[in-house]
């Protein structure tokens, strides 16, 4: 009995110490867990090489950018990373040198025929800051946490906002806008900019009624920075990329879209960071939240009010219904 007792209490001792190590090892560099809004900082010629004018706009102070960061298992930070065009792209693994206190990853080109993106990064006073190899081009970047963005209290809703007229006037017009409005109808026919509204908004209920030709790609970007996707997507197909997804973050639970050529209704409530979409008269997203800015968003600072935008520049998209409906508290 004394010798299993003592057995007993040295594995209680070989346990404790190794859990002791593993807790370590957990929290090596797990400082930098959280969601981070980036600021890629472009330079010079690297705007022109890189073929950065977006929605029409130049942004010379940088792009906005997205970063994810999670402990998996004891030891292995992993995530996720949102650049200037595409979907979230996973991190399979986030690497960290205590000796040199920085992080670094690399993942592979999703839609553009680049190289393998290189990231190397630091933390300090709770911001990162770093530098990422992009098709030869050495761009330095920041980041700060991201909001949580919640609401102490239901909003309370204003009056309704007709964004259509015959003069386009709520709306920026872009250097290759193609669209026009035709008796009534907001008609985009071929690729071209991307509208922005004159107006920021918060929370906020929006309304639409669409119609798209076959193969077409389109999207509203809520806040400026969160694409509801409008495609011409296969039938029963479902994931986040696809008709009424929360662009590369959240799919429909539902396929709800109709064919091509036919009009179609989206009913979308933003509160927060907490959405809900009704696409026709189905609700395929109840009250979910987005984690983080999606490709081509205007900006990353999720805390404050933005536009709305129709993404114009990847085909024709028709809008015969757009109306806002702006939280007044």
């Amino acid at each position: 009995m004394k010798k299993l007792k003592k057995v007993l209490l040295l594995f209680i001792v070989v346990l404790a110490a190794h859990s002791t190590t593993w807790v370590q090892a957990a929290s090596n560099g797990s400082e930098v867990v959280g969601r981070w809004n980036l600021t890629i900082v472009i330079e010079g010629d690297n705007l022109k090489d890189l073929g950065l004018f977006r929605h029409g706009l130049m942004d010379t102070a940088g792009f906005p950018g997205w970063l994810e960061v999670e402990s998996s298992g004891l030891s292995t930070l992993v995530g996720r990373y949102v650049g200037y065009e595409g979907s979230a792209r996973p991190i399979s693994e986030i690497h960290y040198s205590s000796e040199t206190g920085k992080y670094n990853f690399t993942i592979p080109p999703q839609w553009m025929k680049i190289e393998d993106l290189d990231f190397e990064f630091s933390l300090e006073n709770d911001k990162l800051s770093g530098t990422m190899m992009l098709d030869g081009h050495k761009l330095a970047w920041t980041g700060v946490r991201a909001p949580s963005i919640t609401r102490e209290q239901p909003p309370i809703w204003g009056d309704p906002k007709n964004l259509l007229d015959k003069d386009l006037s709520r709306w920026i017009i872009p250097e290759k806008n193609k669209f026009r409005m035709v008796e009534g109808v907001l008609v985009n026919p071929e690729a071209g900019g991307n509208l922005i509204t004159t107006e920021k908004f918060n929370d906020f209920k929006l309304s639409v009624e669409f119609r798209y030709p076959e193969g077409a790609n389109s999207g509203i970007y809520l806040r400026g920075r969160y694409e509801v996707q409008i495609l011409d997507s296969p039938v029963n197909l479902l994931n986040t990329t696809s008709n009424g997804s929360v662009y590369g973050f959240i799919e429909p639970s539902v396929y709800a879209a109709k064919k091509a050529g036919e009009w179609q209704t989206f009913e979308i409530t933003l509160v927060g960071r907490n959405v809900t979409i009704v696409h026709n008269g189905v609700e395929v997203i109840s009250n979910r939240i987005i984690p983080g800015i999606t490709g081509g968003s205007l900006d990353s600072k999720e805390g404050t009010p933005g536009p709305i935008i129709i993404q114009g520049d990847h085909g024709p998209v028709e809008f015969r219904k757009f109306i806002i409906t702006p939280a007044v508290n």
